[in-house]
């Protein structure tokens, strides 16, 4: 003997009035034509902002979803429906680019960032970032927070900067992980670790932390935020979009909240 449920999906379809039945695809219609962007999670703030000013001037919804690079083109290779990606780093843009999932033509590099040490906002801490500084001794007994060094931009640019200065071997075992940059600050936020390694950027987005010190530029590879069209997207404001963001309107948010524009 069967057990029903319910009456099956297409005769409850076919039994709506039509117009509830015509809202209901004219919703689903809407959402399909919003402009989809996958960016690093350091971008939070500087990107709704500027997706903001974007749908104000061109009546078009941008959602943005935000989470590690890594991540973000793992989902992307799965095919995930983004428009636009915004990495924080080249390598995984060029991850999703040799699987031949970015139109061509549309990539550029849009954004630097520089790499801190950050400290809970009453610390008082001061501390010289140079070959031989003893990272482990100023941790004691807490752990060191960043984003997972194997795979997340933030993690990957900290761990070579701590190999550069002599430091990774005596504070691997310390690593307190995030699954992205923000996971990382929030563990600093928050007490759960004296010290921690995130974007200059996403210092200035927490008012309970504060920055300790600056990594010299010439420890690890430069912090460049590329940028791409995805070549599923089928929607005319993904180049335009991508346009905006070297805007000069642009430019003055995303260095408002810290970032630089690449030339």
């Amino acid at each position: 003997m069967t057990n029903r449920v319910g009456p099956p999906l297409l005769y409850v379809v076919r039994r709506l009035p039509a117009m509830l039945l015509g809202a209901l695809l004219a919703v689903g219609f809407v959402h399909a034509q919003d402009l989809k962007v996958f960016a690093a999670a350091s971008l939070k703030e500087a990107l709704d902002e500027a997706g903001q000013q974007f749908q104000r001037a061109n009546s078009q919804k941008v959602v943005v979803s935000y989470a590690a690079s890594s991540a973000l083109a793992k989902q992307i290779e799965s095919g995930a429906p983004a428009d636009v990606f915004i990495s924080a780093d080249l390598d995984w843009m060029d991850y999703v680019d040799l699987r031949k999932l970015i139109r061509a033509g549309t990539r550029a590099n849009l954004l630097r960032n520089r790499l801190v040490l950050i400290g809970p906002a009453d610390g008082k801490a001061q501390i010289e970032i140079k070959p031989g500084f003893a990272l482990a001794k100023l941790l004691g007994d807490g752990r060191l927070s960043m984003a997972d060094p194997d795979s997340v931009p933030a993690g990957k640019y900290g761990k070579a900067a701590l190999e550069k200065l002599g430091e990774w071997s005596s504070v691997e075992s310390k690593i307190a992980r995030g699954d992205n940059v923000r996971t990382a600050l929030i563990f600093v936020a928050r007490g759960e670790a004296p010290l921690g390694i995130v974007y200059e950027t996403d210092a200035y987005a927490e008012k309970k932390v504060r920055i300790v010190a600056r990594f010299p530029e010439n420890t690890h590879s430069p912090i460049i935020y590329p940028v791409a069209v995805m070549a599923s997207s089928k929607k005319p404001a993904a180049p335009a979009f991508v346009i905006y963001l070297k805007s000069a309107d642009a430019r003055a948010i995303f260095e408002k909240y810290g970032f630089s524009m690449e030339k």
